[in-house]
């Protein structure tokens, strides 16, 4: 009778499949037993134990590459070798963390691409009435600056909190919605954007903040891509935000200018 066990039964002692053993030999991780006369491989107690440094090894995450070194090493590089895995599983982990946060915030579309900062902002406009079209565009143009100018972004924020909380600032800017239905010629159009100067030029905080905010003023081509980001399905927006900063720029204030 011959010893050992065949390369089937060594695979379900071990807990892996035979495929696996066979990828093991392959890889010259575990030698191949000799062919006994009835020509078939036979695993002794010397190969099980092999299979299993290699499979465990393999299991806490040890590259197959690093295996066989990994298994030749002394003590003390066996140590080190294993500190050095244990802190690539965790860059791992985090990342892979990451990925699931990612993918939990896409159960709510705005949280998938803005911070919970930008997505409050995008809340208060649902509570106040904006327009689900509007909030839709203004949710891209937060996408859009946040990528584009990421100094600015928080000050940007800033900007965006005190307009929500300025009355005469909403009311002005859902009648810009509303005008959306207008003729792009249509004279309201310029009324309503030296009304939205002379508020800005009223209320500069509601134009600018320090800091971070001064990052937009040297990034003239990014602001013009966030601005003026799907005037191609707003001409009148377009034109209404042409002529607000046409008049503040007019009464001195910096705007930046798109090329």
């Amino acid at each position: 009778m011959s010893n050992g066990v065949t390369i089937g039964q060594a695979a379900a002692f071990v807990g892996i499949t035979v495929k696996t053993v066979r990828h093991y030999h392959k890889l010259g991780l575990v030698a191949e037993p000799e062919r006994d006369s009835s020509g078939y491989r036979r695993y002794g107690s010397a190969d099980l134990l092999r299979l299993v440094q290699v499979r465990t090894l393999a299991t806490a995450g040890v590259p197959l590459a690093d295996t066989a070194p990994l298994l030749a090493a002394d003590g003390a590089q066996f140590t080190a070798a294993l500190a050095d895995v244990e802190r690539q599983l965790g860059n791992r982990i985090a990342e892979l963390n990451a990925r699931r946060e990612t993918l939990r915030r896409l159960a709510d579309g705005d949280r998938a691409l803005l911070p919970d900062r930008a997505c409050a902002l995008l809340d208060r406009m649902r509570a106040l009435g904006f327009a689900a079209e509007y909030i839709a565009t203004q949710r891209e143009a937060l996408v859009l600056a946040r990528v584009l100018i990421p100094a600015g972004f928080d000050g940007f924020l800033t900007v965006q909190e005190s307009r929500l909380a300025d009355p005469a600032y909403v009311e002005l800017t859902q009648r810009g919605w509303e005008a959306e239905s207008w003729d792009p010629d249509d004279p309201r159009i310029g009324e309503l954007a030296a009304a939205l100067a002379d508020h800005y030029l009223a209320h500069p905080e509601l134009l600018k903040a320090s800091g971070p905010m001064q990052a937009w003023a040297t990034a003239a081509a990014r602001y013009g891509l966030i601005n003026n980001h799907g005037e191609e399905l707003a001409p009148v927006s377009a034109r209404l935000t042409a002529l607000t900063e046409q008049r503040l720029r007019a009464a001195g204030f910096r705007v930046p200018r798109v090329p």
